[in-house]
């Protein structure tokens, strides 16, 4: 049968340079938004029957990392890099008013995924009726449940339209809370013998008691005493301390501890995974006849690709929305499934941090044995990690050996646990199921 045309088309991507042999359609452009902002989306439908599939939104985090780089080329999209975004202003996405990149914050970022979302669903109009989903990871954690609960909130108030068939989200060692991260950083540190047990003490001493205070200023003592904490990273994948790091130091870049403690770039060597601001699939990116395939860089920005702006990161407003905890909640009551994950060997945002965020809830356990709900989860015969489920439905998930973006590290398991969420299934909690 002959595929019909859709306005799309003009978005479909072929000749992509090095592309392998490939069984679906995929399209790449730019949503304008305003007459000043367009947000560029990389689309890959699915290889069979994607019209009875559902579409999933996936955002990385920073803030100001490219979902392009980061998400479709290293972790959740068809291709792999060999090695021979939103906001605007992050990857290819655009303003051309300079006020926009000045002042980003998690309320403009949801509010311009959510014009995107209209727009694009207008463009792909065919699968306006689908299931909808969105997940990402790290500052994503923030994006997520603010977009959809804006989306659940606006839902009520639009004509059919532009009605988004939202099912629920997905997000993986997320940034939830501000303070927690960085405190519950130190425990996992220490924990790991990373730390001694003297600085471990004092910091709890001065810092623990910010824990849970999301409008109380950092004092300068916690924050001088972080610094000294951030000085032990040296050497290590803050990402995924078991990982060994990269040696050339020509391939150094920096990762900024920020999130109110230290405003000190702090180095880090990976060379690859977590290399954010320099990397081969950004060197890939920033060549002339792939940016022409994908549609992109049509108003040439006078600056190169990069996986991750440093200047959005550094301009973001992240105090602006201190907790994401509301949000979920709002979610939850309306009824739409959240599945947390987390790999328990990142300390830049530690299972801890996110265990303490979801257990402040108060959620109800489903009771597997005496002790509770807390049971592991298999994958190929194998435990993949341990889980809960509560009965408002939120599943909480820890990823066993692997650092802070999942999917890179664990990718037939994140695979696994993907398709379960869509699918509405539970993880398997045997070896045999």
């Amino acid at each position: 049968m002959q595929r019909k045309h859709y306005k799309e088309d003009l978005d479909l991507v072929v000749g992509l340079p090095g592309q392998p042999s490939i069984y679906f359609q995929h399209y790449a452009g730019y949503v304008s938004i305003d007459k000043y902002k367009s947000l560029f989306y990389w689309f890959f439908e699915a290889k069979e029957e994607p019209m009875e599939k559902p579409i999933v939104l996936w955002l990385n985090g920073g803030p100001g990392c490219s979902s392009v780089s980061h998400g479709a080329l290293k972790e959740i999209g068809p291709f792999l890099l060999n090695n021979d975004g939103s906001p605007a202003g992050v990857g290819f996405s655009y303003s051309n008013r300079s006020k926009d990149l000045k002042h980003p914050s998690d309320r403009t970022t949801t509010r311009d995924s959510y014009a995107f979302l209209l727009k694009w669903f207008d463009k792909f109009s065919q699968y306006k009726s689908h299931e909808f989903y969105i997940a990402g990871e790290s500052y994503a954690g923030h994006y997520v449940p603010q977009l959809a609960a804006y989306i659940s909130l606006q839902n009520k108030r639009v004509k059919k339209s532009n009605y988004i068939h939202l099912k629920g989200i997905m997000i993986g060692n997320p940034h939830l809370e501000e303070n927690v991260n960085n405190i519950m950083s130190v425990k996992f540190a220490w924990n790991n013998g990373i730390i001694p047990s003297n600085l471990y003490e004092a910091i709890m001493a001065e810092c623990e008691p910010l824990l849970d205070q999301l409008n109380k200023k950092i004092s300068a003592k916690c924050s001088e005493l972080m610094g000294v904490f951030y000085g032990f990273m040296d050497g290590i994948d803050g990402y995924h301390i078991y990982m060994p790091i990269c040696s050339n130091s020509t391939r150094k870049v920096h990762h900024i501890y920020y999130y109110g403690f230290i405003k000190e770039p702090r180095g880090y060597d990976p060379c690859g995974s977590s290399n954010v601001f320099v990397t081969m699939e950004a060197t890939y990116l920033r060549r002339a006849e792939v940016q022409k395939a994908l549609h992109a860089n049509v108003t040439h920005i006078p600056y190169p690709y990069s996986s991750c702006s440093y200047d959005i990161n550094v301009a973001y407003n992240i105090s602006q929305v201190k907790t994401v905890i509301p949000s979920i909640r709002k979610l939850l009551k309306t009824g739409y499934r959240v599945w947390v994950f987390s790999g328990d060997a990142d300390l830049a945002v530690p299972f801890e941090g996110t265990r303490h965020s979801i257990m402040k809830m108060k959620l109800t356990e489903k009771t597997w044995n005496k002790w509770g709900g807390w049971r592991a989860w298999y994958h190929k015969d194998q435990v993949a990690g341990w889980m809960i489920e509560y009965k408002e439905g939120l599943t909480f998930i820890s990823v066993r050996g692997v650092g802070h973006m999942v999917p890179i590290y664990a990718p037939a398991a994140s695979l696994s646990m993907f398709s379960r969420f869509l699918k509405g299934e539970p993880l398997p909690f045997n070896a045999t199921s």
